[in-house]
């Protein structure tokens, strides 16, 4: 069977109909063309300025925001294709996946959740859906209001890492649409089956930044020499481990899932030292590992059940054992490189700076924001409006433009 064939007339809507291309265009597939959309998006092109663990300005090894999501979308498509599903759906996922995410990483998102407590909260991920379908605009509907890049359904599906508002996230605090983008959301979500299942293309996608955050963030920390995989404390780490991922788990089953990746032949026994032959090694453990966790999620899949794997027919399925691995790596990299006393005092300054910005910006009003942003502030109902069009210009600046503008609008 044809893998299109297995998306219907319902996954391939747009929220605008749109016309056929000219005869005389090069002919792709409704999924080919929402990637290439995501691809020429401007928001793409501020991920390379974006933090994703270490400022992009400290080193030119370190991965930005733009660099992950493309290791992501490499391995999203692969597995898609491995499982037989669309593989554009699922590269197009991963490469939106951090659209949202504001300056300076996880950092700034925090900075952002506390201070847009007053309209809605943030989440990186709701605002990713904002900006595909209401801020990076496109198209426009009948009423003359943007509905941003007009993906494809299953695009935008698929790009729903947390299929839930924020009333109904779990503990984690994590969700995927704000309130004033429930009815884009709700269109998104129609044929889904009632609850927050993500579609098999989000699991994918969801996966692929899982591994690819994991074995990236160790590499990153092994070449800045944070990380030493032959000299671990593993007591020390587990209690990261615990603090961020895993509250539950033991010294004794942490040990264990160490010891079952250091049976990986490419696990060093030497620490790095840059050499030539020493980097080989490195990009080898690196493959393996991906290949190891990837491997793993396409067997138990395919050991579940027989397809097709597309959509809501069938779920992604990531043995416990594989799940263990990923936090344990994750760990490692938290316990040495986010957890730094250096990295502490500059995150400490970078919330301070995120929050005088918007504080600025609110005080100042829509003649210092950007254009789109001014006139949504112009049309904003409230305060919880404008604070939403405030946090909405802060989201969509790179580190530097971030810097640059508090420095302007602050004189310091």
């Amino acid at each position: 069977m044809d893998v299109l064939s297995r998306y219907d007339e319902a996954a391939r809507e747009r929220l605008v109909a749109e016309p056929p291309k000219r005869v005389d265009a090069p002919t792709r597939a409704p999924f080919e063309r929402d990637r290439a959309r995501v691809v020429h998006a401007a928001a793409s092109r501020r991920l390379a300025a974006k933090t994703q663990v270490v400022d992009p300005r400290a080193d030119d090894f370190v991965r930005n925001r733009l660099t992950h999501s493309l290791e992501v979308a490499q391995v999203a498509r692969d597995l898609s294709r491995a499982l037989g599903s669309q593989p554009d759906l699922a590269e197009t996922a991963a490469l939106a996946h951090d659209l949202g995410h504001p300056p300076f990483g996880h950092n700034g998102e925090r900075a952002l959740a506390a201070i847009a407590e007053d309209c809605g909260g943030f989440e990186g991920n709701a605002q990713t859906l904002r900006l595909l379908t209401r801020l990076e605009a496109k198209t426009f509907d009948a009423d003359g209001a943007s509905v941003g890049l007009n993906l494809t359904r299953a695009t935008l599906d698929a790009c729903t890492k947390y299929p839930w508002t924020r009333a109904e996230a779990p503990a984690s605090g994590k969700f995927g649409v704000y309130a004033d983008d429930l009815p884009v959301f709700g269109w998104l979500r129609a044929p889904a089956p009632p609850g927050t299942r993500q579609c098999l293309e989000a699991q994918v996608m969801d996966l692929a930044d899982d591994v690819a955050y994991s074995v990236h963030d160790v590499e990153d920390g092994i070449v800045a020499e944070r990380v030493d995989l032959t000299r671990l404390d593993p007591a020390a780490v587990w209690e990261t481990v615990r603090g961020w991922y895993l509250p539950d788990a033991t010294d004794d089953e942490l040990d264990e899932v160490l010891a079952g990746l250091r049976t990986q032949e490419s696990w060093p026994t030497t620490s790095y030292d840059g050499s030539r032959r020493g980097q080989a090694a490195l990009k080898n453990l690196t493959s393996d590992l991906i290949g190891r966790f990837c491997g793993a999620a396409q067997h138990a899949t395919f050991a579940a059940g027989d397809g097709p794997f597309a959509r809501y027919e069938a779920d992604l399925v990531v043995p416990e054992r594989t799940r263990l691995e990923i936090a344990v790596l994750k760990g490692i990299a938290a316990h040495y490189v986010m957890q730094a006393e250096d990295r502490i005092a500059l995150m400490v300054r970078q919330r301070e700076l995120v929050a005088e910005l918007v504080a600025v910006l609110l005080d100042r009003g829509p003649d210092v924001l950007q254009r789109p942003f001014g006139d949504d502030w112009r049309s904003a109902a409230d305060d919880a409006a404008r604070l939403r069009v405030v946090v909405d210009q802060v989201a969509s600046l790179t580190d530097a433009s971030a810097v640059a503008w508090h420095t302007r609008l602050t004189s310091r």
